[in-house]
């Protein structure tokens, strides 16, 4: 199995759970950690990586299954946005982190939704990616045993070549030919447990609308304009003071592919307003 990462660490929590990750490192302030989507891996940040790292310190992490983390699940092969928000908790905690900003991409935005409900004093702000505080409505809690059962039956790779291409925009699926076949070959470094535990994970998140309506921290939502996975609706759900909401133009679900330049500055925007 090929895995594709910019993961540069690895570290070990008290669970056992080896979690690989790419730190930059840097003095910059404030620490943002980057929560990548469903049979991703920190490699989905590669395009944008280096230019926030010049105004922040990047921690970039592989969830548990995928890219070079470790795969074992939790009951009944689930793995819960919980177990995710927990598995961050303690990597923070013993990187020694006491306030991160986290922004997580599609199931990425479930875990910072799931870890802003359990552990809000350790965030200084956070956003959802291309991700939304719905819950799964029954077509989509559908697709999510369709996706297990097909991954029982065929195994990842079938899985994540049919999968990604619907996450670019139509436009830019046929423009970007190398970006899709670098996501599929991403995807393939998925264990079927994680890629497994993360469907029924999110098949059984509950709405956490109330969590984005309660914060008083800086929030952004980023959506893309063309995107079939979460529309935009989906994103925006909620407005405010303390909310910011980026549309960009020309993507799909893959923003920060998809138009890199203007993912970072939408992103660096939002951060610089934290220091």
């Amino acid at each position: 199995m090929t895995q594709l990462t910019i993961a540069n660490h690895t570290i070990t929590l008290p669970s056992g759970i080896s979690l690989a990750y790419y730190d930059s490192r840097t003095d910059e302030k404030p620490v943002v950690v980057l929560l990548h989507g469903y049979c991703g891996s920190s490699a989905y940040w590669e395009r944008v990586a280096e230019p926030l790292a010049r105004q922040a310190r990047i921690i970039a992490l592989d969830l548990r299954g995928h890219g070079r983390s470790s795969a074992e699940t939790g009951p009944e092969e689930t793995n819960s946005m919980e177990l995710y928000a927990d598995d961050l908790a303690a990597m923070l905690e013993q990187l020694k982190i006491n306030k991160a900003c986290v922004l997580g991409h599609s199931l990425g935005g479930y875990i910072t939704l799931a870890f802003a409900e359990r552990f809000e004093e350790k965030l200084s702000a956070f956003g959802l990616v291309h991700s939304t505080p719905l819950p799964d409505g029954d077509a989509a809690k559908e697709n999510r045993d369709n996706a297990v059962a097909a991954i029982k039956k065929d195994g990842v790779s079938a899985f994540v070549e049919g999968l990604v291409p619907k996450l670019y925009s139509p436009d830019n699926k046929s423009a970007m030919p190398d970006q899709v076949e670098r996501s599929i070959a991403i995807g393939r470094g998925t264990s079927a447990a994680g890629a497994i535990g993360a469907a029924k994970g999110m098949k059984d998140r509950p709405d956490r609308t109330e969590v984005l309506k309660r914060t008083t921290l800086p929030v952004l939502l980023l959506a893309g304009e063309q995107d079939q996975i979460i529309p935009a609706e989906r994103t925006f759900v909620v407005d405010g003071a303390n909310v910011t909401r980026e549309k960009l133009a020309n993507a799909g679900h893959m923003g920060m592919v998809e138009r890199p330049e203007a993912f970072a500055e939408a992103v660096l925007s939002f951060i610089n307003k934290l220091n």
